[in-house]
């Protein structure tokens, strides 16, 4: 009997599932919206609800725990910044989970998860201002030629 087993497997190991969601919760923090296949939206709310309560708590313990999930001390500067100080006054459900229709070739269910009064700038900002240099360097080395 399966009597108080939480979580589902996902046809994955403990530690490739512990990776996994380690990796998500980072995309996850880091753009506040992602999208994967529902079950692994409805398991990865756990990991992300737990990581903004540890910011929320802002100890040096709570900083520590969630370091050796995230492994990203930027993200966690952001965790325990201005994401725990956006849901100070929120007592949970920091997540949402949104339907997405299914996915072509395999046709499974997908879903967008997202954080709840999340910043609409925060998803792809990394990547706009790694855009922007290349094109800077792109204009500095034509300029030079």
């Amino acid at each position: 009997m399966r009597h108080r087993m939480g979580g589902r497997k996902l046809n994955r190991t403990g530690s490739h599932r512990k990776a996994m969601f380690s990796n998500m919760a980072v995309a996850l923090l880091n753009h506040e919206q992602i999208e994967t296949t529902l079950p692994k939206a409805k398991e990865l709310r756990r990991v992300a609800d737990k990581m903004i309560t540890l910011g929320k708590r802002g100890t040096l313990h709570a900083r520590r725990q969630a370091m050796s999930v995230l492994r990203d001390r930027q993200l966690v500067g952001k965790l325990f910044g201005p994401l725990a100080e956006r849901y100070k006054d929120r007592k949970g459900g920091y997540t949402r989970v949104l339907k997405a229709g299914y996915r072509y070739g395999d046709c499974a269910p997908l879903a967008i998860i997202e954080l709840v009064d999340r910043d609409p700038e925060a998803r792809g900002a990394a990547d706009k201002v790694r855009v922007e240099a290349e094109d800077a360097a792109i204009a500095a080395a034509e300029a030079e030629a």
